[in-house]
Parts: structure tokens; sequence; C-alpha cells
């Protein structure tokens, strides 16, 4: 759930403005710019902004689009949880492109939930492994050797797709006190949508900066946002460019989508 850079100035109280000024044929236009504006809603808490955002990007197939609404109805954040709902947008997601919603699907279909489908869940994760996601090409491993126990990240990201978030974030924590960088990307985000964890964007930002400190690329994006929106960080432009950057370096879509929108404005 992320995306771009044009000038944006956070206030303390300003309220839902990043959608406001901007216009649907700006999103159309530069979807990179709509996902960040939704992201910058979504981190504010102001869910209904953000799905508005997200839909008018959804109606054009953007995947990003599509798997961030799929988050917002799975996690009931502004409405209610539908998983129904959910799993039809990852779809719609994963046969776009979208990487990420792909291997939430493979998560979901091999869970104990009441989406389990083995079948499916090797064919979404297998889509995501080609794409050089690493996480479900483990899954997908493990799916190929029953007999073999979940690692503990794993176990995590199941009990998180069943609807247990307390316990799942309980395994990133411990995961993430050993050094574990997804495992700290995975609480950060649980403590910005307040899932499993009482909502504390400043402990999702602290969280965000020992991973991306470590290398990961998903929360240098994350701190890039939050940088620029004074969101969980305090404000600074320099710092903003400098993750977005770092994270781009490593090849990753939304911050990669960012600075191609970024430099067409230029």
């Amino acid at each position: 759930m992320k995306h771009v850079f044009l000038l944006i100035v956070a206030m303390a109280g300003a309220g839902p403005a990043f959608a406001q000024d901007t216009t649907e044929a700006d999103w159309i236009r530069d979807p990179a710019m709509g996902n960040y504006k939704a992201y910058a809603e979504f981190k504010m808490a102001h869910y209904d902004a953000a799905r508005h955002v997200w839909e008018v990007l959804a109606g054009r197939g953007n995947p990003d689009a599509l798997f961030n609404l799929a988050i917002l109805a799975e996690d009931g954040l502004g409405e209610p949880k539908d998983l129904a709902k959910a799993e039809s947008l990852y779809v719609a997601a994963a046969d776009a492109g979208g990487f990420k919603a792909q291997y939430r699907l493979g998560v979901l279909y091999s869970g104990d939930g009441p989406l389990r489908n083995i079948d499916k869940a090797r064919h979404f994760l297998s889509l995501a492994a080609q794409q050089g996601d690493h996480d479900a090409a483990d899954r997908l491993a493990s799916l190929a050797h029953p007999d073999r126990p979940p690692s503990e990240f794993e176990q995590a990201e199941l009990l998180s797709s069943s609807g247990r978030q307390a316990e799942a974030a309980a395994i990133y924590q411990r995961l993430a006190d050993s050094g574990d960088r997804r495992a700290q990307t995975r609480l950060a985000w649980m403590y910005e949508s307040g899932q499993g964890v009482e909502r504390d964007l400043d402990e999702a930002g602290r969280r965000f900066m020992i991973a991306g400190q470590a290398g990961d690329a998903e929360a240098q994006y994350a701190l890039a946002v939050m940088f620029k929106t004074g969101k969980g960080r305090p404000v600074d432009a320099e710092q903003a460019e400098q993750w977005l950057q770092r994270s781009a370096a490593q090849k990753y879509p939304p911050a990669r989508a960012a600075l191609a929108a970024q430099h067409s404005d230029e």
C-alpha cells in the first residue's frame, strides 16, 4: 500500500486533505501518485478517503489498488470484515499481475481457514515465486514437504491469514527481536493498522527504521512515505528521497513506480 512524491505539506489537524489536493483525472493519469495519496490517508486512518482513491484506480485494473481494497475488506478497516469480498479483490489483483496479492492468496488458501484449497495455493504461490517473491517460494517448498513443520515466520503468516492477529504479532515480535527484518516489517505494518496490537504510528515508524536500516526494501518504502507525510516520522524531504532511492535500488515495485512518476513530472 504505497506510492509517489509530489509536494505534500503534512500539518497537524489538517484532516483528509491528501486525496483532495488532486483529482480523479490526476490519479488515473498517474496511478503511482494516486496510490501514494491513498497510502498517506491510510496512515492517518482515513480509510474512506483511501478507499475512494483505490476504487477509482481499481476500476482501471490497477493491481496495487485492488490489493489494498482487499486488505481493507479482509481486516475490516473502515468497513465490516468481508472475506469473500477480499478474496474476489485479491484474485482480481493477482490476475492483473500483483505479486503481493498472489502471495496473500497462497497464504489464505494454504492455511486452516475457510478458504483452504491447496491446489489454488500452489497456483498463486507459483505465480508470486516466478516474480521473485522469496516468501512465496518458501511457502511453496513447505507445501511440497507436508511432513516438515513450517518455519516460525510461516506460522505467523498462517495465523494472520486465519484472523489470529495477536498470536501472529507475538511470533513476529519474537522473530523481530532476534533480528529477522521481514518479521520486523510485518510487525510494523500491524502497529500501523492496529491489527493484533494497539495502533501506534510512532512504534510502526521505529520498527520500519530498524528493518529499513537492515536492508528491507518494503520498510524502506514505508519510511519514505512516513518522512514525506510526517506520520510516524518527522517531515524530512531529504530522508524521504533517500529511503525511496534505497528501496527502488532493490527493485521494489512501488518505489520504482514512485520514482518514475516523480521524474515524469520534472
